[in-house]
């Protein structure tokens, strides 16, 4: 009989375009994370799809790193990952090795917190996909409202659980939405004087 490898992946993801097309990656094992479904992904990047390359890229609680090495995978110029679980963190790291990316960052630091330091330079896109019913979706709008982190032609992509109340800082919008099951994603944007 066969005995199973020990690993410290939970399960995996598959990348739906782009470069690495088809690529499989593993996830770590740590409660409550779930990379954003297949469906959701391919919804988002179709709304993305005139804007991801060349793009510089954020993603917030990063997690299973689905949304980062989508925007990688289908031409982003550089991609920053943040993640605070140090164990998932290093799985993105392991992945970024497995898949030879050199505009692949992953950064170790709590979100909220990294977002307090000063910005080098602003993002085209940021993803945020906080861990549901934590109040973290609120907060990280908050900061990226009043931080220099967002570059006048800005996407933020928001993945929160379906009845969370949008409550949207002064200047921005909503240019895209939608539900899919419990969840619901919108795609928003800050007017940049």
């Amino acid at each position: 009989m066969r005995q199973k490898r020990q690993t410290s992946a939970s399960g995996d993801y598959r990348i739906i375009g782009g470069q690495w097309r088809g690529r499989r990656l593993p996830v770590a094992d740590s409660p409550g994370l779930r990379p954003t479904t297949d469906r959701v992904r391919e919804t988002l990047f179709n709304w993305l799809q005139w804007d991801i390359t060349d793009a510089r890229v954020l993603d917030l609680f990063a997690g299973s790193g689905s949304l980062g090495f989508e925007a990688a995978s289908r031409g982003a110029a550089q991609v920053t990952l943040i993640e605070a679980v140090k164990s998932v963190s290093q799985q993105l790291q392991n992945n970024v090795t497995l898949l030879s990316s050199e505009n692949i960052d992953v950064i170790t630091h709590n979100a909220l917190d990294w977002l307090q330091t000063q910005s080098a330079e602003a993002y085209d896109i940021v993803f945020i996909d906080p861990p549901f019913r934590e109040g973290l979706a609120d907060k990280a709008l908050k900061l990226l409202d009043e931080g220099k982190w967002l570059a006048a032609d800005n996407q933020v992509y928001l993945e929160t659980e379906k009845e969370w109340p949008l409550k949207l800082p002064a200047n921005w919008r909503v240019t895209k939405e939608k539900t899919h099951g419990q969840v619901c994603f919108r795609l928003l944007t800050k007017d940049i004087e």
